[in-house]
């Protein structure tokens, strides 16, 4: 408990913050979101139309690389979209990791299809490459009737792959998209966590045929909740724009719908906020890594391994992580930091362990067991 008790006066004193509790990670609100704010209330356009909805997904185009952007009600409405837009139907199967969070599977079942869920690679917490080739390789078949990669095991249609950058470290997506393209499959980056984050100097997120990311309350830039989808697919972009505007055919005064649609617009309210976070997104992130040397730096010098970014990235370190040498010593660091006023979370249970999600296919998931048992996440919050 010693070394624990060193942990959180180590916390305190970088956050300057020696009695009051520390937060995993709070908002930052110190540019132009009140006169954004304002400006949105005094225009009336509260709801899913305003100029701040065109102008963050033009924003997030310009900040990004990608070519088209439409701007959702929260990040798992805007993978739910992503999905179907990538193909995924009723009765497919799409694969993923376990060791994420819930909405990534929650996004592939309300698409009606079901999880495969492989393990990750240990230094990125993100899908691992090796094990995906080999899944592919020993449980899919081509069926070149129907041009379906399918799963010789149920016989359904593997439709998409969803990585996931964990806590804003990105996975080998390069890799991983060079597997699918060999296999007919398409990605859909789950970039909830790691806007800012670069692979081979290239932003997470742009990789697949469509990525996503999330502006929920403890992300690195937030505008409560809202979403984002990124795609350089002009016909895909368009009709995820159609779709999460409840399908509405334009015209002066009649409600026409052509299709089923979605009420997943993002109200101009939160794409005001969503563009003042985005014009200090970059100081956020360099306040950020400065916070994550500092931990590596400290927990260096007491035997705690700290998370680094994984070699040919540049991480957000959206939450900073530790590894602890095992579940019962992970169990005693949370208990102790959170009864001491320093919020600490372990890593998400498996997915494949959750009830609705228990009869998935999945691999040994042998690295994601040992990171289950040992990850927290640490106070991450920008520090200005």
């Amino acid at each position: 408990m010693d070394k624990f008790k060193k942990v959180i006066q180590f916390i305190r004193e970088l956050f300057n913050e020696p009695t009051n509790a520390i937060f995993l990670h709070k908002p930052m609100f110190i540019g132009n979101e009140k006169k954004y704010l304002l400006d949105c209330i005094d225009s009336t356009f509260v709801s899913s139309v305003g100029k701040y909805v065109n102008r963050i997904e033009k924003d997030i185009v310009e900040y990004t690389g990608a070519k088209y952007a439409v701007a959702t009600v929260n990040g798992t409405a805007a993978l739910h979209i992503a999905l179907l837009m990538a193909g995924v139907n009723t009765d497919d199967e799409v694969i993923t990791q376990s060791l994420t969070f819930i909405a990534t599977a929650n996004a592939i079942s309300y698409c009606d299809a079901k999880p495969i869920f492989l393990d990750v690679d240990k230094n990125t917490m993100g899908l691992s490459p090796n094990k995906l080739e080999h899944f592919l390789k020993k449980h899919t078949k081509w069926d070149s009737l129907m041009s379906k990669r399918l799963n010789i095991l149920t016989n359904k249609h593997i439709s998409a792959c969803v990585p996931m950058h964990t806590f804003g470290h990105p996975c080998r997506i390069g890799e991983i998209i060079e597997i699918c393209n060999k296999y007919n499959i398409p990605v859909v980056e789950d970039s909830a966590e790691s806007i800012g984050s670069l692979y081979k100097k290239k932003m997470t997120g742009t990789f697949g045929k469509l990525g996503i990311y999330s502006f929920n309350g403890n992300k690195t830039m937030t505008c409560g909740g809202g979403g984002i989808i990124i795609t350089d697919d002009e016909e895909l972009a368009k009709k995820a724009k159609h779709i999460t505007t409840t399908a509405k055919v334009p015209h002066k005064w009649e409600y026409r719908h052509d299709m089923i649609g979605y009420n997943y617009r993002m109200p101009n309210i939160n794409a005001a906020l969503a563009c003042a976070q985005l014009e200090q997104l970059d100081n956020f992130i360099e306040s950020k890594r400065k916070l994550a040397q500092s931990y590596s730096e400290y927990f260096n010098t007491i035997g705690i391994e700290f998370v680094k970014e994984p070699e040919k990235s540049h991480s957000n370190y959206w939450l900073n992580t530790i590894i602890l040498r095992d579940k019962k010593e992970r169990d005693e660091f949370l208990k102790y930091t959170n009864e001491n006023g320093i919020m600490s979370r372990p890593i998400w249970i498996l997915m494949n362990k959750l009830e609705m999600f228990k009869n998935c296919q999945t691999d040994e998931l042998t690295n994601s067991h040992w990171l289950e048992e040992r990850i927290v996440n640490i106070p991450s919050s920008v520090k200005i």
